[in-house]
């Protein structure tokens, strides 16, 4: 796969205006050299403790033979089921990895009581599961971890022998107790920037990724991303990030460049830049997509090639980019970092993120049901005053502005109820605006910070549904049914506080089949 950058329109101007900048500055070396004072004296200390992903070579290099010795071991073994728990980048870097290199990793990334029973219920008998967390308190991971400890417990199996962990060092799950072996991650490298660290590595490792040749291609980019010149290409995409007036990044993946590498990217930037009422909105689509058909005029197409084509639209405002796996996951950390730079933001807080916990908090403590404003046949609708789904979806697009976009929340199973990542395309398609579309509630974990700190333009479609059989969490005093709809409502809840004041309807689906007919049918 060939390394390279196209930029025209708009974005080439952006480039043109801001490179020299970046250069007199000296932002690729001092990123490399981990200097902390690049986003200004405010990010100063979360930034000093934040850069390692700059140069996570000498820790993979320590890493990589573990990984590959425990790898055999459980090969040998016949353990060749590997499930990994975990939440934002803990588990996108993974996907993206396994999916790459077309190996099997099972994502367990939800609290869905179906999707959790599903994944912990198959295949024990040659299953290892890892549980990754940085914190090594997330209420997800932690409940996962509950439920899979519980089965093997019923099948007879030993957890200590299926347990590998992934965690910072000192944190609450770094006990070596029960487990069958702890990788500890550099404290210093956020979930989102964790590509190439343990987090990434440890789990599509075990899996059969070519994780060493993964290591070697971002390697081969270190000594250009440092560099203060011209043909940093990071320092490109960072200055065509932020094209004035663009603010909606539209990812498409052209051809089989790199699998779900969009999905990574979006958690990656959003969470990085929508802060202080300012960002960049990634919107992961497909060439075919509305927004690319009728471009506005704020968004921005960012297509990922496998080679790039040999001639461009130089008039058309667009980023093409093509290069490695390893080698992307280096290029879009930087340039999201010299983003921030451009952008006066700090790219390593999330100050909004806890809002949506402490909300499902104390909708655990306190539980309320209810009751929805109209129902419509196989759907209760929450937050409108319309008499029917389809003018509720009226009422809420309505409510877009022309800069706005629309965030489709699904608290389901991302599996089984897949059919309904169609309505992003027909909601797109009806509303001339830029939709995105995000798993609940792993989303949670990345976007949910640009919705609540990014520029105030958003209107927030919900879906959650009733859970014909429940899971109960071992020693909680709730249910992953519990859990996923408190986080729903509690995200809810902070969206359209006084603080932030954005329009949310939520469709709750009281048979998940015939909800989803119905919601694709409003839509249309």
């Amino acid at each position: 796969m060939e390394l390279g950058l196209v930029t025209s329109g708009e974005a080439l101007a952006s480039v043109d205006q801001l490179l020299p900048k970046l250069i007199e500055a000296r932002i690729g070396s001092r990123i490399a050299n981990q200097d902390p004072t690049v986003w200004g004296a405010s990010a100063k200390s979360e930034a000093s403790i934040r850069l390692g992903w700059a140069q996570p070579f000498e820790a993979a290099e320590k890493l990589l033979p573990q990984i590959l010795e425990l790898r055999e071991q459980l090969l040998a073994e016949g353990l060749t089921r590997i499930a990994l728990c975990g939440m934002g980048g803990s588990s996108l870097a993974p996907e993206v990895i396994a999916a790459h290199d077309e190996v099997d990793l099972v994502i367990c990334d939800t609290t869905d009581p179906q999707m959790v029973s599903t994944i912990v219920n198959t295949d024990l008998e040659r299953t290892v599961v890892v549980v990754a967390s940085k914190s090594g308190s997330t209420v997800e991971t932690d409940s996962q971890r509950r439920a899979f400890t519980t089965a093997f417990e019923a099948a007879g199996i030993d957890p200590a022998t299926r347990l590998v962990l992934v965690t910072d060092p000192s944190s609450p799950m770094d006990n070596p107790e029960g487990v069958r072996a702890i990788f500890n991650a550099d404290p210093n490298v956020g979930g989102r920037y964790s590509a190439l660290t343990a987090f990434g590595l440890v789990p599509s490792g075990l899996a059969g990724a070519d994780i060493e040749a993964l290591i070697e291609e971002a390697g081969l980019i270190s000594d250009l991303l440092s560099s203060d010149d011209e043909d940093n290409i990071a320092l490109h995409l960072g200055a065509a990030l932020v094209t004035a007036g663009r603010d909606k990044l539209v990812i498409a993946e052209i051809g089989d460049a790199l699998p779900g590498f969009g999905d990574w990217a979006e958690q990656l930037i959003a969470e990085s830049t929508g802060k202080l009422g300012k960002g960049v909105l990634p919107v992961v689509a497909d060439a075919n997509a509305p927004e690319l058909k009728n471009i506005a005029a704020d968004i921005l197409p960012l297509y990922l090639h496998e080679q790039l084509p040999e001639e461009v639209d130089e008039a058309a405002t667009a980023i093409h980019i093509s290069a490695p796996l390893g080698t992307s996951f280096m290029i879009f950390e930087y340039a999201t970092a010299v983003a921030g730079y451009l952008l006066g933001i700090n790219p390593f807080d999330q100050p909004d993120v806890e809002a949506a916990k402490v909300a499902a908090r104390s909708l655990l403590d306190a539980p309320t049901a209810g009751s929805p404003d109209t129902v419509d046949g196989s759907v209760e609708l929450f937050g409108t005053q319309a008499t029917n789904l389809a003018g509720a979806l009226d009422e809420l697009t309505a409510q877009l502005g022309e800069d706005g976009y629309l965030s489709i929340h699904a608290y389901l199973d991302r599996h089984a109820d897949a059919g309904l990542e169609a309505l992003r395309d027909l909601l797109a398609e009806r509303t001339g605006r830029p939709v995105t579309f995000g798993w609940g509630p792993r989303f949670l974990h990345s976007t949910g910070q640009y919705h609540k700190g990014g520029p105030r333009q958003g209107v927030f479609l919900q879906v959650t549904a009733n859970h014909e059989q429940d899971l109960e969490i071992p020693g909680r005093p709730f249910s992953f049914g519990g859990l996923i709809t408190a986080q729903a409502t509690g995200d809810g809840a902070v969206l359209s506080d006084a603080k932030h004041g954005r329009p949310v309807l939520r469709v709750n689906l009281t048979d998940r089949a015939a909800g989803i007919a119905a919601l694709l049918e409003a839509a249309s």
